[in-house]
């Protein structure tokens, strides 16, 4: 946190983003005022958003925001009608229907390209077969595609017809598919009939097949993308239907929808129970993520915009909307970031143009080891911006990124929230400037704190994320599980959201997270986050990533243990273990030494690169390990040995 501001925009720069231009309409001088009022009038910000990113409502809202019920049911646009595909799709056709809305990069380098009249086309047509195969409104649509152009189609034209999409991770074993088909039970269910990934094909389409048995019923169709082209894909006949046939019904309109109308269903995995599926409605969602991609990450109509992840997480949707609802373009990638070479990802980023490039923490990390060198093969000047998120971004990849890839001319959108957010509390506003590692602060209208145990405020040490407001984007709840989500947020302190992340704030104003709360060690009365291990850990050259657990300890109460994985080159390096253990004490003190660092070739991650914690603990442990679905690498989980 002793960190200085080392970027600012430049005077032209700033003038040109979407923040100082809605400040300049609203005669707001600085944006720590706009900050203020978001929170302090939330009604007229909201209803400035609106206005200002020209969200077409076909009915206006009466009311911007209805508390009847409490903070947990707040409902927004109260009275209006808004459809998230016609925000996305149709208002853009007039003005810039020629230009790409969507670009699809495949692992083998093959790639096509949609115009926004290109985009409205495929999206009406699919909504309109869609309608043609029973589904209607308030119906679900399971889609479990690889990240690509047609992932974005289903879910826009999903939205289109008022059914409710199920968003299913491109990588997830049969139960883990069929988890998320039992409760929605979608009519349709949308699936690829494979993609390739490190080279290798990924049977899609026998998953589903699976999924839907496991299921055991209610799924009336199975809509197959030719999407790997194979010719021996299992065919049900009377139950499946090619993709290319749908797109031959009459093209469907949007129907406008009630604002508090469900658009998605977003399931997380808890470590656990059943996944939770998080709500989320058409006019919440569109306006909150619009408003994110247009004020934190600046996209403007003709810009570029990619982020490595999959539909099946929330930044897949995130990146759809954030994208198309500010007349930019998404980009997709489906396989791996470094195959067939580790300059893969950059070669996409120049191949695109794109301006906005989004990584997760561990996947920065992970590029690291490779060299900057393979980012300077690649012209990337058409970067305006790299985004990062899933978990706290360490100092030394921060620096990396920043000045060996970016240098120094590229800011680095550091953002936090959540699949039930369904945007982001915490991020970085251009006019902040940055500080290396921070989050800058509170996205415009989240009402974030950071409190202690007793719900206080407290500044200047680490405490909870709280939010003290309901905001659009907010999950309505868990699908048939309410008590379930008011347990899990609501009910620690009366009308509060707490997120479970550790917190703090530093004495310029600027936020940090220290990983998750319920992850916390407590060595011997110490509070201690596993980011900050961590860190430590992965300043090392020779260690890749890095996991810290704490484990029962008859002294302490609690110990450290890490998990790392050495550099290609430090395989062998028998003082490794030691070197990492000073490290620590280095940077943290005698106290957080562990009591064992064990050399691991991987841990467990989610295909967002997010590394599983919670798993590691309880395979060290001899734990359950609770659901594993949505693992990348499950062959990670047998290194990973009994304490």
């Amino acid at each position: 946190m002793d960190q200085p501001i080392v970027w600012r925009p430049d005077e032209e720069r700033a003038s040109r983003t979407h923040t100082a231009r809605f400040m300049a309409r609203h005669g707001i001088a600085t944006y720590d005022e706009l900050y203020a009022r978001s929170i302090d009038d939330p009604e007229w910000f909201w209803d400035a958003v609106v206005d200002y990113l020209g969200i077409p409502f076909t009915q206006p809202y009466r009311q911007v925001m209805d508390l009847s019920r409490g903070a947990p049911w707040a409902r927004w646009f109260v009275g209006g009608q808004v459809n998230l595909s016609a925000a996305c799709v149709d208002r853009w056709v007039e003005s810039q229907g020629d230009l790409p809305a969507v670009i699809g990069e495949r692992e083998d380098g093959e790639s096509v390209a949609w115009t926004f009249s290109e985009l409205r086309e495929v999206v009406s047509r699919l909504a309109g077969g869609l309608a043609r195969l029973g589904v209607q409104p308030g119906d679900a649509v399971g889609v479990f595609l690889p990240m690509s152009p047609e992932a974005i189609a289903a879910f826009l034209a999903t939205a289109r017809v008022g059914a409710v999409f199920i968003p299913i991770f491109s990588g997830y074993a049969a139960e883990a598919v069929a988890n998320r088909l039992l409760d929605p039970r979608p009519r349709v269910l949308i699936c690829a009939d494979g993609f390739f990934r490190r080279g290798r094909l990924v049977e899609m389409k026998e998953v589903a097949d699976a999924a839907v048995d496991i299921a055991g019923g209610g799924i009336d169709h199975v809509v197959v993308v030719r999407y790997a082209g194979r010719d021996d894909t299992p065919w049900t006949e009377g139950r499946d239907v090619a993709w290319a046939d749908v797109l031959r019904s009459e093209p469907a309109d949007a129907l406008p929808v009630d604002s508090e109308h469900p658009v998605m269903i977003a399931y997380t995995s808890g470590t656990t129970g059943r996944p939770k599926g998080s709500v989320h409605v058409h006019g919440g969602f569109t306006v909150k993520i619009a408003q994110e991609g247009a004020f934190l990450t600046d996209v403007h109509p003709g810009d570029r915009l990619m982020w490595a992840t999959d539909m099946g997480w929330i930044m897949g949707p995130w990146m759809t909307v954030a994208a198309l609802a500010n007349g930019a373009t998404a980009v997709t990638y489906d396989g791996a970031p470094d195959h067939p070479g580790p300059d893969r990802l950059w070669e996409v980023a120049e191949k695109h143009r794109l301006t906005h490039l989004g990584l997760s923490p561990t996947l920065i990390r992970a590029l690291q080891p490779h060299g900057a060198d393979q980012a300077r093969r690649h012209d990337l000047s058409s970067l305006r911006a790299f985004g990062s998120t899933g978990e706290p971004l360490n100092p030394d990849p921060w620096w990396w990124l920043f000045r060996e890839v970016g240098g120094e001319q590229v800011p680095i959108v550091n953002i936090s929230g959540g699949t039930e957010i369904a945007a982001v509390i915490l991020g970085v506003n251009l006019l902040q400037g940055l500080k290396p590692s921070s989050l800058g602060g509170p996205s415009l209208g989240m009402a974030a704190d950071v409190v202690d145990s007793q719900g206080r405020s407290v500044r200047g040490e680490v405490g909870e994320l709280v939010l003290r407001a309901p905001w659009p984007g907010m999950t309505r709840g868990f699908w048939k599980e309410p008590e379930r989500y008011l347990a899990t947020y609501w009910e620690r302190f009366e009308g509060v959201w707490v997120h479970g992340d550790w917190a703090s704030i530093d004495e310029d104003g600027f936020w940090f997270l220290h990983g998750r709360s319920d992850d916390t060690l407590n060595i011997a009365g110490k509070r201690v986050g596993p980011a900050e291990i961590e860190s430590a850990v992965v300043a090392l050259d020779e260690v890749v990533m890095a996991a810290a657990i704490g484990v029962p300890d008859p002294v302490k109460g609690e110990a450290v243990v890490v998990y790392a994985v050495p550099s290609p080159d430090a395989v062998d390096d028998p003082t490794l273990a030691d070197r990492v253990s000073e490290e620590i004490v280095r940077v943290l003190g005698k106290a957080f030494r562990p009591a064992a660092v064990h050399l691991v070739r991987d841990l467990p991650r989610t295909r967002s690169a997010k590394i599983m914690r919670r798993v590691v603990r309880a395979l060290a442990l001899g734990e359950d390990p609770g659901d594993l679905s949505s693992l990348e690498n499950p062959e990670s989980l047998s290194g990973i040995g009994r304490l």
